[in-house]
């Protein structure tokens, strides 16, 4: 993979964790000093976004390297064990929403002092975070990058669970001031969602499972001239990283200079189809005999 497309993952990520630094540390202030469960709660959720993209920056690092000895396919596999770290770190935020929220539901803590600046930091945390989405989405399909995908996703849960935290605050501010806490469980709803998604999709790529359709590869195969058939086409890795190997038919009395020139043939044409296959390895073979492969 170019160094220039992980050197746009990086700048991503680095843009993003200063956004998502200053939105954290906002609504953390005004939870402690508020004492506002639900803003607090939305803060350690996206204190997880900075440090989701500081682990997504070492993954990067260690990704881009190009492949060695002990690494053959490479180091991109990393880029996606930094998502699954992005999973760790929900999973413990997640945990902490859930014991503040205990506490304030069972009157272990104060209820808040809900105020128009708690509004005021809410809704502009909202904005910021629309803008992050929609660039790093973008960015994400740009480049192909499962880690910026990842991150977006929870930062999208961020929207979603800020919007109810606005909503809880408005009733506690009305009189109901267990709304407060209850918001907060709906953002370890939030939390715990994000983390199945981003976990889902990471576990597709570390499993290896298929990438591509067969029916797609199989397809400019045969439009080679020469070529009879082929099948057991298999793909794995990342959807913008994939390594394929399949078997070519080829007619059983055809010299072997002449087959060797016709599956470079086949792997040019399969690679300058889909650019995000690196490497495709082709197994020569005579057709099927009575109907045996």
């Amino acid at each position: 993979m170019s160094s220039e497309r992980y050197a746009g993952v990086a700048r991503v990520l680095t843009r993003v964790l200063f956004l998502n630094l200053a939105v954290a540390l906002a609504k953390i202030a005004y939870g402690y000093s508020s004492g506002a469960i639900s803003i607090l709660s939305d803060g350690f959720h996206s204190l997880t976004d900075t440090a989701s993209n500081v682990v997504g920056l070492v993954g990067v690092y260690a990704a881009r390297r190009p492949p060695d000895e002990d690494h053959p396919y490479g180091h991109r596999k990393y880029e996606t064990m930094a998502a699954v770290g992005v999973v760790a770190f929900l999973g413990l935020v997640m945990l902490e929403v859930l014991r503040n929220a205990f506490n304030h539901l069972t009157g272990r803590s104060a209820p808040p002092d809900i105020t128009a600046s708690g509004f005021a930091v809410m809704i502009l945390t909202v904005i910021v975070n629309v803008i992050v989405v929609r660039y790093e989405s973008a960015a994400a399909e740009a480049l192909g990058s499962e880690v910026l995908l990842a991150d977006a996703t929870q930062t999208r849960g961020d929207v979603f669970s800020s919007v109810t935290v606005i909503v809880a605050l408005a009733g506690a501010r009305a009189g109901v001031p267990v709304l407060d806490p209850l918001a907060a469980l709906v953002v370890a709803a939030f939390i715990g969602y994000s983390g199945y998604q981003i976990a889902l999709t990471t576990t597709k790529i570390l499993s290896d499972r298929i990438v591509m359709s067969e029916a797609d590869i199989e397809q400019v195969v045969m439009s080679v001239e020469g070529v009879l058939g082929c099948h057991q086409i298999r793909t794995r890795g990342s959807a913008d990283h994939v390594f394929l190997d399949f078997h070519v038919w080829l007619p059983a009395d055809m010299r072997l200079t002449d087959a060797h020139d016709i599956s470079h043939v086949v792997k040019d044409r399969v690679m300058s189809r889909y650019p995000q296959i690196v490497d495709a390895v082709i197994h020569l073979e005579p057709p099927p005999r009575n109907g045996e492969d």
